[in-house]
């Protein structure tokens, strides 16, 4: 049976529920394997333009036409709204140990959702190996899947307390670190970001193999967490992502 829109207001808080919101979710979720049990639009014409220009690629699974009003009441703007299954993934132990040079980031007390969300969009774009978030805000909620476009669904995304000890080294974006330069990043790291305000725990900067920082112009403090994430992996992507076809369009 498929669940109606009543039933995607119950989901935020089911935890083995996902609430897609926009036409981007909703493509990620699918072109990475995800299980959509439910897809809603008002403009059943306007969702299929959308999917011919940003994802030619893909089915989708049986639209249910809804009221703009009804949609509105649950998302505003939204033009498809979708439900699907959280994926099962590796757990933090797990996702530590996975083979490759590709590294994993750590994001230490994340305050902003949307923030958190732009930080899984960017580690999935640049191949991270995943994203591990300590503190309250998960990454799973649908704010941070809005600000991630779905693309929690491309690699594994988790939630921990603290950051076990793994075999990987830890390298933490700090601005009283050395400036990072090309190859500066060892294989498999765990890179560790703190918060705009107040950068990474003492805790966390003791357990450090390394203490990297971005260059910056004089007077510039601090970037935005997610620019800091794009900066790093993309500044270093070339010593662990070999060259590959373009992405699909969209």
């Amino acid at each position: 049976m498929l669940p109606s829109l009543r039933d995607v207001t119950a989901a935020r808080r089911d935890p083995e529920l996902v609430v897609l919101e926009g036409f981007h979710a909703l493509k990620h979720a699918l072109r990475f394997g995800g299980e959509v049990l439910g897809v809603w639009t008002a403009d059943l014409d306007e969702l299929e333009a959308l999917r011919l220009r940003l994802a030619p690629d893909l089915t989708l699974p049986p639209v249910t036409l809804a009221a703009a009003e009804e949609l509105a009441r649950i998302v505003p703007r939204a033009q498809v709204l979708a439900l699907a299954r959280r994926p099962a993934q590796p757990d933090v132990p797990a996702m530590l140990a996975l083979p490759g040079p590709e590294p994993v980031v750590l994001l230490e007390q994340p305050r902003h959702l949307g923030n958190l969300g732009a930080c899984v969009r960017v580690a999935a774009a640049a191949g991270a190996a995943g994203l591990i978030a300590t503190g309250d805000q998960d990454p799973w909620h649908h704010d941070a899947i809005r600000g991630g476009a779905g693309l929690q669904f491309a690699l594994p995304v988790r939630r921990a307390r603290a950051l076990p000890d793994s075999g990987r080294p830890l390298v933490a974006l700090d601005p009283e670190g050395d400036v990072l330069e090309p190859g500066a990043l060892p294989p498999r790291a765990v890179l560790a970001f703190g918060t705009e305000r107040d950068g990474l725990s003492d805790e966390l900067l003791a357990r450090a193999d390394a203490r990297l920082a971005l260059p910056m112009r004089a007077g510039v403090s601090s970037l935005n967490l997610a620019t800091s994430v794009a900066a790093v992996l993309y500044s270093a992507a070339a010593s662990w992502a070999p060259p590959g076809p373009p992405a699909p369009r969209g």
